[in-house]
């Protein structure tokens, strides 16, 4: 039977291994579980080891489960690094289709240069931001990228308020009119800004809400499996005999 000693230093090479496997440095992991880094760097030194709800909160952040994270059986690196892999190509789509909305603003600014060169064609580039954003959103929306999400987000409040205020500007100006308390469009951003901050808050709190929920459920589920897997003392003179 193994000793304390070993348990913890065979949960301490596993848990630097699938860390590494996904990624992530011991402060990202230590955020991911609501632990800080010195307790992940004490875990993989072996001097201690996490409780076992910490144990399958680390395992489902790493993609592993709890037996091959304290040492039962070895998960391919493979498949965590799997993972990582879908991640950068998530970021290449992304990065292929920002191209995209570029390309297009270009060839409408060199488009209007050409047909009618006294009209404002480099607003094609600022429009371009606030699309560029719309079509971040859409990803992130479907990969459950959140923070990226939030940013961009943000990114089209503001540059919505812009493209307006731009156009406006243009076009009182071309008709005539005043254009001086066009600039408080842009006092619209603060309560949208807020409620997009307001709307992460509580949606981050949620996940964390059913994060724990889910957690707990899978602590009954690991603890009722363990149970049954051991055999009674009926069992195992049984087995003795």
């Amino acid at each position: 039977m193994e000793n304390v000693s070993e348990i913890n230093r065979k949960i301490a090479d596993n848990l630097i291994r699938y860390r590494k496997a996904a990624g992530l440095t011991q402060a990202e992991l230590a955020e991911k579980i609501n632990y800080s880094d010195k307790s992940v760097s004490k875990w993989e030194s072996g001097n201690g080891m996490p409780d076992v709800y910490t144990l399958i909160q680390i395992a489902q952040t790493l993609g592993v489960t709890v037996g091959e994270l304290v040492g039962e059986k070895i998960a391919p690196v493979t498949e965590i690094k799997a993972e990582k892999k879908t991640k950068g190509l998530h970021l290449l789509i992304m990065l292929l289709s920002s191209g995209i909305v570029w390309l297009v603003a270009t060839c409408m600014f060199v488009l209007l240069h050409l047909v009618a060169p006294a009209s404002p064609a480099w607003l094609s580039f600022v429009y371009a931001i606030a699309v560029n954003a719309i079509v971040i959103i859409v990803y992130a929306s479907i990969w459950k990228q959140r923070v990226i999400h939030f940013l961009a987000v943000s990114v089209l409040i503001w540059m919505a308020l812009t493209c307006t205020y731009l156009t406006a500007r243009f076009v009182s100006i071309a008709v005539g009119n005043s254009y001086e308390a066009l600039w408080m469009v842009f006092l619209l951003g603060i309560p949208l800004q807020v409620l997009e901050v307001l709307w992460a808050f509580f949606r981050s709190l949620f996940k964390k809400n059913k994060q724990t929920i889910s957690n707990k459920i899978a602590v009954v589920e690991e603890v009722a499996a363990a149970e049954k897997e051991t055999p009674s003392e009926e069992e195992k003179a049984e087995l003795a005999e």
